[in-house]
């Protein structure tokens, strides 16, 4: 995890201030460097037809997690003087893993891309081959980051998301005409920035970044605007097209059942053994050879945490996990519940639950998380699992609000803030520890802070296997061609919705949330099934009688796929747990007003 400020300024180079530079330190505490770049233009960007100079700044911090070394970036060319400040996790590139660090790796890839040896300089200026080759290679990775890279050979600058979205990328032009593109909000712009959409790539031609008579008169120390107009968006495809990045994400499976029921889906189903190793490859890449953290205050050395509300989806990341890790490696479970005053106002004055104790054990995710560490204790005894209980009052919520306001920026609703909230504290993983592997007669928590890098997140599971209450409200009215196109409406804006937000407000503890449901791989062949074979809305009936088929009776349709793998490793209540939405589950939803809608915007 890193963060990234990149500026174009027409008059001086432009830095972060204090407050942003202080947040992007949070998100990459390892190092943190600054490099700026007086770039020449040519004649035609002034009136007069003298050359001029565009200032670009770079500003990189590094949360450092592969590799034996911290790579400071931003990365410079000694030779061409091109740049990259990289932000993610390239798992693979065309389709090999990665040993090494992977930001020098596509740099080295990006350099050779725009520096053809022997190439006639004007002839390369123009070739859109250039570009083409550029694309090719962010095409090749797998994996979540977002990046710019200046190119210094041909007077181009690139910046992009991947196509899933899971690193944040914000772009604005402040009130003196500078442009910006950084990893959070700068503070500066508060009214101007937005999410960097995941449609495509980037590319700004430096050699019309500005106006030119604002290039022309800024000795007198007019403001040089910049223009939007230099910036050319290459869209992501799913075919092979010239001058377009490929979409790693095939089209949706939109195949129908013959009749009006499916086959049945049970544990005998051969995807149900298929999709179990295809989670457990997408969990390998993100588990495996993690680099010892830092020991934490409270002196922990684990490498692995789950956000853990005992639903589904994250009991089942943390029961594969076991299989893959050493079964001396503690993993924690994070589960975060909130005092709502609401809440505990009514509970007080029906009578009972008003301690605050109380507040706290009553919380669906509390409950569930509890009863979800219990079943992995029974099912995998031999490791160490500790449950870090996050207790957060209403007073210390108060306190961060403005915090998580600013990380969530440019997101501005109530249902932004509570969920914000609560990614917010599970993920700085402060809490009450409670060990499988206690001694006997010693259950008093002790005061924990995990120092976990590494978050596993089960965000993705619900929209690639139907886990929302409008799939089955999308099946009952329109059957499966219905439940289609609301899984494929779901899958395509994935990378629009919320990834940037949570990824903005999770890095600030200097953590990395990780996404094993939203791998690449794993979407794309969890697309290309068949929709009776990720859900259970319309299939028929099993006529097994066995142990087996008593255990799946009752199952929920929603994500039935993931109950039934659940049921495969040993997770018989975990399978039949409902979805809850994590702002109802840890109670930040209307901590103040009990009318309030989630779409409307904070004052």
């Amino acid at each position: 995890m890193c963060g990234i400020f990149f500026s174009l300024g027409a008059l001086k180079a432009v830095l972060p201030n204090e407050e942003t530079c202080c947040l992007l330190r949070c998100r990459g505490p390892d190092n943190y460097h600054v490099h700026t770049v007086e770039h020449n233009v040519i004649g035609k960007q002034t009136i007069s037809g003298a050359s001029a100079t565009v200032f670009l700044s770079f500003a990189s911090t590094v949360l450092s997690m592969r590799g034996d070394h911290v790579v400071p970036q931003p990365l410079v060319d000694a030779n061409t003087a091109s740049v990259l400040c990289f932000n993610g996790d390239a798992w693979k590139i065309k389709g090999e893993s990665i040993k090494g660090n992977d930001a020098e790796l596509i740099f080295s890839l990006l350099l050779e891309a725009v520096n053809r040896p022997n190439a006639d300089s004007s002839e390369q200026q123009n070739s859109p081959d250039i570009v083409q080759r550029v694309v090719d290679v962010i095409s090749s990775i797998s994996g979540p980051f977002a990046f710019v890279f200046y190119d210094a050979v041909n007077s181009k600058i690139y910046f992009t998301r991947d196509s899933l979205g899971r690193r944040s990328l914000l772009q604005g032009v402040d009130d003196e005409g500078n442009f910006k593109v950084c990893s959070l909000c700068d503070s500066t712009t508060i009214t101007h920035f937005t999410e960097v959409e995941t449609d495509g790539v980037y590319m700004i031609d430096l050699e019309h970044a500005f106006s030119p008579s604002g290039l022309s008169s800024r000795a007198s120390g007019s403001a040089a605007v910049f223009s939007t107009d230099s910036i050319h968006t290459l869209l992501w495809d799913q075919e092979v097209s010239p001058l377009r990045p490929k979409n790693p994400i095939p089209p949706m499976n939109r195949s129908l059942p013959e009749g009006s029921t499916a086959p049945p889906l049970t544990t005998e189903t051969p995807v149900i053994p298929a999709l179990e190793d295809k989670l457990r490859q997408s969990l390998e890449l993100r588990i495996n050879n993690v680099r010892e953290p830092p020991t934490s205050p409270t002196g922990s050395k684990v490498k692995v945490a789950v956000l853990f509300s005992g639903g589904l989806d994250c009991s089942l990341l943390a029961r594969l996990s076991h299989e893959i890790l050493p079964e001396n490696e503690t993993i924690d479970l994070l589960n975060v519940a909130f005092e709502n005053p609401r809440v505990a106002a009514a509970a007080a004055k029906q009578g009972g639950g008003g301690d605050i104790g109380s507040v706290y054990e009553s919380c669906p995710d509390r409950k569930t998380g509890r009863a979800a560490f219990a079943e992995l204790q029974r099912v995998c005894p031999g490791r160490n699992w500790r449950f870090v209980a996050i207790d957060m009052p209403y007073t210390e919520t108060l306190a961060h609000r403005d915090t998580v306001k600013r990380l969530m920026r440019p997101h501005n609703t109530e249902m932004d803030l509570s969920i914000a909230c609560a990614l917010y504290f599970a993920s700085r993983g402060q809490g009450e520890a409670y060990d499988s592997h206690q001694q006997e007669g010693s259950h008093v928590p002790t005061t924990y802070t995990t120092s976990a890098r590494v978050l596993l997140s089960g965000l993705g599971a619900d929209e690639l296997f139907a886990g929302y209450s409008r799939h089955g409200a999308a099946f009952s009215r329109d059957g499966f061609a219905g439940l289609i196109d609301e899984i494929n409406l779901d899958v395509s804006r994935l990378g629009k919705r919320n990834l940037g937000r949570d990824n903005r407000v999770i890095a600030h503890w200097g953590r990395e949330a990780r996404f094993p449901f939203l791998d690449e791989d794993f979407v794309s062949w969890v697309v290309q099934l068949p929709v009776w074979e990720k859900c259970g809305f319309g299939t028929a009936a099993s006529e097994r009688g066995s142990e087996e088929a008593e255990a799946e009776a009752g199952l929920d349709s929603e994500k039935k796929a993931l109950r039934l793998v659940a049921l495969r490793l040993g997770m018989t209540k975990v399978a039949r747990e409902k979805k809850r939405a994590i702002q109802f589950g840890s109670r930040t939803a209307k901590m103040e007003k009990g009318r309030v809608k989630g779409t409307d915007a904070l004052s």
